[in-house]
């Protein structure tokens, strides 16, 4: 905390901001009885500018410096976030939540590149954590703040902009050195499926049901009949339920197969999915199962990683850290608008029902693919925190503290569209180990 008071409080405005705008626009619509599926819409639009916005973000930083960049995407990002107020154009907010996708991935790109250039690598692994604390409680607060407003007019907008504009303020006056210009990654998604198919596969699922909870969830609670200041605890019960699983999660994924653990965290979210949709909504109840759903659904992720790098070496582990962010955006993207249009002609509950339906599916897919390889050997401190949203650039994977300083930097060159990342390149003791 001592070391980056700035970079944390920076992180802190931004995620309560940001988290604070995507509850806010999936009930002012649903409050205005437009159609779940361009509620839906909006949140792939989101996930979409997120991860366009890597090129742009680079590009930015290279040619203006880190701190530059970040005032003029979070300029860019507020000036959209206040334009909610001037339209209710549906085809315009689109383009807005697009943009501020765009935006917030270059902010994520300053403060994460940054934290992994000037952190010791002996600190790194805390440094990092307090990052991801930050981002919880960001998301945590916003939920609350939005339950003050529940008539949902321009003020929880004004609210927004003021986050995000004070955000700006600590990264601003820090008198801390700029970190070095960016390199960038390039990335072969097809070539690390071959290499690790259960991690890719699971956290495509993580994206869909991730995503499709942050931009739907808040839907589901008002039609369900629940008000605002339940609506911002039923959020807020599942956001900090994540938290708290991490540690525990990392600690069992030392012991246990983390394929095991994937197949099981698919059963249990299938189970209390249903329980979701077959019992009715009450507050204490409810609160109860998707603090449930939290646990298991919050996990995938770095669960995903841990498995995915235990299965590669250093040299990889860029790359395939990468590669996992963009199947997670991908299904985030795509799952909101396939799931919100489900939501549109089967109800609210329709929610959860996808959710079962497709934990059933990851299930018989891991499962599938487990059978085909053998049996993984648990590595200890492969398990990583991290948060439930995309709220990580593609230059997160150097943000691991499994990588060491000096690998991460030689790793964020340009990479030759021929290169040959299948089994060969693994030294011969390791071949046996070449999929997860």
């Amino acid at each position: 905390m001592k070391s980056f008071p700035s970079l944390y409080f920076t992180n802190l405005f931004l995620v309560g901001g940001t988290g604070l705008l995507t509850t806010y626009l999936a009930l002012y619509l649903g409050q205005h009885n437009v159609s779940t599926f361009w509620i839906g819409l909006l949140t792939s639009f989101y996930y979409i500018g997120l991860l366009l916005g890597s090129k742009l973000g680079y590009h930015l930083i290279k040619s203006v410096g880190h701190i530059r960049a970040f005032s003029a995407s979070t300029a860019i990002v507020t000036a959209c976030v206040a334009c909610h107020g001037i339209s209710d154009n549906i085809y315009l907010w689109l383009v807005l939540r697009f943009v501020v996708g765009l935006g917030m991935m270059c902010n994520y790109m300053v403060l994460e590149s940054w934290l992994n250039e000037q952190a010791a690598p002996e600190q790194r692994g805390r440094v990092f954590s307090f990052y991801m604390l930050t981002s919880y409680f960001g998301m945590v607060v916003g939920q609350f703040a939005l339950s003050q407003f529940p008539q949902l007019g321009y003020a929880p907008l004004f609210l927004i902009c003021i986050a995000l504009s004070f955000g700006i303020v600590p990264i601003s006056i820090t008198r801390r050195i700029h970190p070095k210009p960016l390199k960038p990654l390039q990335v072969s998604l097809w070539g690390y499926f071959k290499r690790v198919p259960q991690s890719l596969t699971a956290v495509c699922f993580a994206g869909i049901i991730n995503g499709s909870f942050y931009g739907l969830a808040p839907i589901f609670a008002s039609q369900a009949g629940l008000n605002a200041k339940e609506i911002a605890m039923y959020m807020s019960v599942t956001i900090v339920a994540g938290l708290l699983a991490q540690w525990p999660m990392g600690i069992l994924s030392d012991r246990v197969r983390r394929s095991i653990l994937l197949r099981t965290n698919a059963l249990v979210i299938g189970v209390v999915s249903l329980a979701l949709f077959f019992l009715p909504t009450q507050a204490p109840l409810s609160y109860w199962l998707t603090f449930m759903f939290g646990l298991f659904a919050f996990t995938l992720y770095p669960l995903s990683s841990a498995l995915a790098n235990s299965r590669v070496d250093d040299e990889h582990r860029v790359g395939v850290s990468s590669s996992l962010l963009v199947a997670f955006g991908a299904g985030a993207s795509a799952g909101s608008a396939c799931i919100a249009q489900v939501m549109t002609h089967f109800g609210p509950h329709a929610l959860y029902a996808s959710f079962a339906m497709l934990t059933v599916v990851m299930y018989s897919l891991l499962t599938y693919i487990n059978a085909r390889q053998k049996a993984e050997q648990p590595e200890p401190s492969d398990y990583v925190a991290a948060t439930s949203d995309i709220t990580s650039s593609p230059l997160a994977a150097t943000l691991d503290p499994r990588i060491e300083e000096k690998t991460a930097q030689e790793q964020l060159l340009v990479v030759d569209e021929d290169e040959d990342i299948d089994a060969t390149t693994l030294p011969d003791d390791k071949q046996t180990d070449k999929v997860n």
